[in-house]
């Protein structure tokens, strides 16, 4: 090793870029107050896909900068790198954000070196942070009530102000305590120690603001949920008061985008939300404030865990086999595991590149809560022994360019993982009459409010989607999303003679975009009770003018609502 080896200036340099990257990731994630404040909806939806590209882009800029600034024979010589982990160990120590440059150092050494030469030594798989970090209080106000709800109420949102005002603040906050009330137990609203924990910054996203926190006595404590909404030209209301733990959940829920929201800790902010929301996986509360690199670091870490203190194997997933991805699980880990398969079914006129694309947009588009976020992995390594011996074969035999065997360890080049769901249609063979007609109910919506967010999905089938824990209904599989604005949606024209309409084949023209709504009944329901069913429900979607209405409204700039909630009494305009 040359005496002069410059481990500290690499180290130093991964960090700078790092700072720079959290500048940037800063200065978006502050305009969103603006934003809202100006209700510029438009600017959001770009803003929100802005800060997600952000990282990859400031990670190359920063390879980079490494390759130009060091030779190639001193920063490639592997053998050093513990030098620089270990250099920049001491230069991360007192910061705020130690865990997230954990992460940024790990996407460096990828960027640089190939996945075989990952290693604890060169890299953070195992994170140092617990053992040398000083506890720190997140950043909250406490509010007490006095014997008075609504004079506690009344101090929140004194102090939560924005430049435009309240549009009916006595009205509101007379709602609001009237739902606290219906939200608790009596007993609970007159307990002389009843408090509310607010972080003290509101957070954004799509077009809301949220007040977020907790409401405790000295036996018992609720998550807490203010969502804010700014009506253009009649100011900002409070839209809901929020205390149940399943509701709080799906607002911070993987089929979401990411809250834009100004952590200064964000340790002590993610270890805030655990206290409220304990069901929650710490990979998943990273995400959903946009720190989802360090999410996937997380995942990874508990993954590796499992599998080590576990007996736990890969199985093949349950459900219909993919037609152009092969899917397997974990049993115990709640997560399934989607690999592009060699050779797709005939049916699907899609290549892998485009496979791939079509799953990175999903990473980059509001899901509305109907999507299921994803993370992209590359050279996963398993041994052997993990994978149930049918599951091995089944991948070996379908995707041999992906998986493949090195001795005793299985390698999976490349591969995404998604949250792991009950899929729709068996579900539905398996719920009462009243569980179908609830999920049929959510599957329309589900649809209704992706093409609201300008997705269509494409491939409808109900086993394309999944039923969450929370009983809601979720789209998982995107090889053939498109924009709904670029979808061309028709009606099935007349037949011109008795030959046409008795003709198997369709007598008229179709393109690639084409799509005849006419034809979705019997495509996606082979059970005719579901069938009618759901032509009650949601029997608009079967007409080709609703969904040219809405491509209509997408292009005039319309930014359609989706709530994450539950609105009571209120307008859904």
């Amino acid at each position: 090793m040359p005496q002069q080896w410059p481990a500290t200036d690499i180290a130093r340099m991964i960090l700078d870029g790092f700072d720079d990257y959290r500048e940037h990731f800063r200065r978006i994630t502050d305009g969103a107050r603006e934003r809202f404040e100006q209700a510029r909806w438009q600017e959001t939806q770009t803003a929100s896909a802005a800060r997600i590209n952000l990282y990859e882009e400031k990670v190359g800029e920063t390879v980079v900068r490494l390759r130009e600034h060091f030779e190639e024979p001193v920063l490639m010589d592997v053998s050093c790198w513990p030098l620089v982990k270990s250099a920049y160990i001491g230069i991360i120590d007192l910061r705020f954000d130690d865990e997230l440059s954990e992460t940024w150092y790990n996407s460096i050494f990828c960027g640089l070196f190939s996945h075989d030469l990952i290693s604890d030594g060169c890299m953070f798989i195992h994170t140092t942070r617990p053992s040398l970090r000083r506890a720190r209080a997140a950043q909250t106000r406490i509010y007490r009530p006095e014997g008075q709800l609504s004079g506690m109420l009344a101090s929140i949102f004194a102090d939560y102000r924005f430049s435009e005002d309240y549009a009916d603040l006595p009205r509101d906050l007379q709602r609001l305590e009237a739902q606290l009330r219906e939200n608790l137990p009596d007993w609970v609203c007159k307990d002389p120690e009843l408090s509310v924990e607010l972080f003290s910054s509101v957070l954004y996203r799509n077009k809301g603001a949220y007040l977020v926190g907790r409401l405790y006595t000295n036996d018992d404590q609720w998550p807490l949920v203010i969502p804010l909404l700014h009506r253009e030209g009649r100011g900002i209301q409070i839209d809901a008061l929020i205390t149940d733990e399943a509701e709080v959940s799906i607002i911070f829920s993987f089929t979401r985008s990411y809250f834009m929201v100004d952590v200064a800790v964000p340790a002590e902010f993610i270890g805030f939300l655990r206290r409220i929301l304990p069901g929650k996986h710490i990979a998943e509360l990273y995400t959903s404030i946009g720190f989802y690199k360090h999410g996937k670091s997380e995942f990874y870490r508990a993954l590796i865990n499992h599998l080590a203190n576990t007996d736990d194997r890969f199985i093949m997933a349950p459900g219909v086999r993919g037609m152009v991805m092969s899917v397997f699980t974990l049993p115990g880990f709640n997560t399934v595991f989607k690999i592009i398969k060699d050779r797709f079914s005939p049916s699907k006129n899609v290549d892998r590149a485009t496979v791939i694309e079509k799953y990175r947009l999903v990473k980059s588009v509001d899901r509305v809560g109907r999507m299921a976020d994803t993370q992209e992995f590359a050279d996963f390594r398993f041994p052997v022994s993990k994978f149930d011996p049918a599951c091995l074969e089944e991948l070996l035999e379908v995707a041999p360019s992906t998986v493949s065997l090195e001795g005793e360890t299985v390698l999976i080049r490349h591969c995404w993982t998604e949250r792991r769901m009950t899929p729709l249609n068996l579900y539905l063979d398996n719920a009462n009459e009243a569980q179908v007609r609830e999920a049929l109910e959510d599957y329309g919506l589900a649809i209704k409010q992706l093409a609201a967010a300008n997705i269509f999905p494409g491939d409808m089938l109900l086993k394309n989607f999944g039923v969450t824990r929370h009983g809601r209904v979720v789209f998982y599989d995107y090889d053939e999303i498109c924009f709904l604005t670029e979808a061309n949606f028709r009606h099935i024209p007349p037949p011109r003679t008795p030959e046409d309409e008795m003709a198997s084949e369709p007598w008229y023209s179709i393109g690639p975009l084409d799509v005849f709504p006419e034809e979705f009944p019997p495509f996606l329901f082979a059970d005719a009770g579901q069938r009618k069913l759901f032509d009650q429900l949601h029997g608009e979607l079967y007409n080709a003018d609703y969904w040219k209405g809405l491509q209509e409204a997408i292009r005039a700039g319309k930014v359609i609502d989706v709530f994450p909630y539950r609105r009571k009494g209120l307008d859904n305009e």
